[in-house]
């Protein structure tokens, strides 16, 4: 596995693939990986792809300083799973690299309400900055496919957005969440719960699940309501519980209102912030 540190050296080794007649995968990370991030990198090389993985820690999806200094970074550790799945590249630039100074590259694109909902009402400007860098990473890329997961589905739809706002060339494909045997999903941040935190929060997905049987028989406000309270008993600060649409994110309050229903929640472990979702129903 090669590691480039300066766009410059990323591209010129992507020119050679595509002069040889190979494609590109693309996985962006904020590294603390695990086996969720793993499954991006299995499914590019499923795909055929030579496959590019980034690990860059955001400072403009950051509406909280404190969340950016405590986002855990293992970057050896990172270093060798990568290696050991079969990455071809990792990109591991500096915030200078991708943002040079003098230029203006914030993205300016109307998202309508999927900014706004659920996570836009919790993390305000998180959205902005999520998609500007992306944005910057996918023109520094250029990927035929780009391979994001299933767990941050706001982030997802977003990104689907954009690149169809902006007419990118790019396969959007959406990995399943990737769980522990009892069901959390796995994420960075789970590494900073407390053992107390940890045997509690797979009620987070036992909620969707639950959920996801109760909408056929009954509207969607009171599984919300129910759902919260399910959380709050078992000890977690849930900050939502919606059922959307998944291509707009509007609420859905009925099974039959939608051919594309999807839970998602936030809520607190303890002093960690973990969202999920599920999805009810897809066509």
């Amino acid at each position: 596995m090669l590691i480039f540190k300066k766009v410059a050296d990323l591209q010129s080794w992507i020119a050679h693939e595509r002069a040889g007649g190979r494609s590109i995968g693309f996985a962006p990370t904020m590294g603390a990986l695990h086996d969720g991030h793993m499954e991006l990198i299995r499914l590019s090389r499923r795909d055929g792809h030579r496959s590019v993985a980034s690990i860059f820690v955001n400072p403009t999806q950051f509406n909280d300083l404190k969340d950016l200094e405590k986002y855990p970074r293992t970057p050896e550790k990172d270093i060798a799973l990568l290696h050991d799945t079969g990455c071809d590249a990792l990109f591991m630039p500096s915030v200078e690299e991708v943002y040079p100074q003098g230029q203006e590259l914030t993205i300016s694109l109307d998202f309508r309400q999927l900014d706004e909902v659920m996570e836009g009402v919790y993390r305000p400007g998180h959205f902005i900055g999520m998609a500007t860098v992306v944005h910057r990473l996918l023109d520094i890329v250029r990927p035929q496919s780009l391979y994001m997961g299933q767990k941050d589905f706001q982030q997802l739809t977003i990104v689907r957005d954009m690149i169809r706002q902006i007419q990118m060339p790019i396969e959007l494909v959406m990995c399943p969440t990737v769980r522990e045997p009892d069901g959390l999903a796995m994420s960075s941040r789970n590494m900073r719960l407390s053992p107390e935190m940890r045997a509690v929060a797979p009620v987070i997905y036992q909620t969707l699940g639950w959920a996801r049987t109760a909408m056929q028989h009954q509207p969607a406000s009171v599984i919300q309501e129910e759902a919260m309270v399910r959380l709050r008993q078992a000890g977690l600060r849930p900050e939502y519980f919606d059922i959307v649409d998944g291509i707009s994110l509007l609420p859905v309050e009925h099974w039959e209102e939608s051919d594309f229903i999807v839970a998602c929640t936030a809520a607190f472990a303890g002093e960690v912030r973990l969202i999920d979702n599920l999805v009810f129903k897809n066509f």
